[in-house]
């Protein structure tokens, strides 16, 4: 990727995750989006791997830690390399449909470790059931703000590439 891309790259994800300490609901966060666009635009993996994990960690010096890091984080490193498996059929159809299992994956996989070790739930099928009914209202937050920030950057950089600001890219 010319230099020209990964600033125009660059800087959208940074206003994304400036976007974290806006004042929000909970889960109404840019990460998953910043997860599949890194994946997308930085063609070296380790850095669409390491650009939300690292996003992640410099927001949770500041929100402070929680007990499902590694699982959270492991989600997010996921969906960079599910990013990186869409590049060649980009379009807003893989996408949205990446966002959308994102989104889905992320809620089950999150709230099965929230049932599994917070002691909140009875660990039979009725806790699961009631954990997972529990985080409906933040996984519809967690789905909106996914559904607001992929049309922001991977609308915002195919923009910057329509106008000429940064270079298409090339097909190979």
């Amino acid at each position: 990727m010319n230099s020209s891309r990964n600033i125009a790259a660059l800087v959208l994800l940074v206003i994304a995750f400036a976007s974290r300490f806006i004042p929000h609901v909970p889960n109404f966060t840019p990460i998953l989006a910043i997860s599949l666009f890194g994946g997308v635009y930085f063609t070296d993996k380790r850095v669409a791997i390491l650009l939300p994990l690292s996003a992640m960690l410099m927001s949770d010096l500041i929100k402070g830690f929680h007990d499902l890091i590694p699982v959270v984080y492991g989600m997010f490193a996921l969906f960079a390399y599910v990013g990186t498996r869409i590049r060649e059929n980009l379009s807003v159809g893989t996408v949205a449909l990446a966002g959308l299992a994102g989104a889905l994956s992320f809620y089950l996989v999150t709230n099965f470790f929230v049932w599994l070790t917070s002691g909140m739930y009875s660990l039979d099928l009725s806790g699961l059931l009631t954990c997972y009914v529990a985080a409906i209202p933040f996984f519809k937050n967690f789905l909106i703000g996914t559904a607001v920030y992929m049309p922001i950057l991977f609308g915002g950089f195919y923009l910057l590439e329509k106008t000429g600001v940064v270079k298409a890219r090339q097909e190979v």
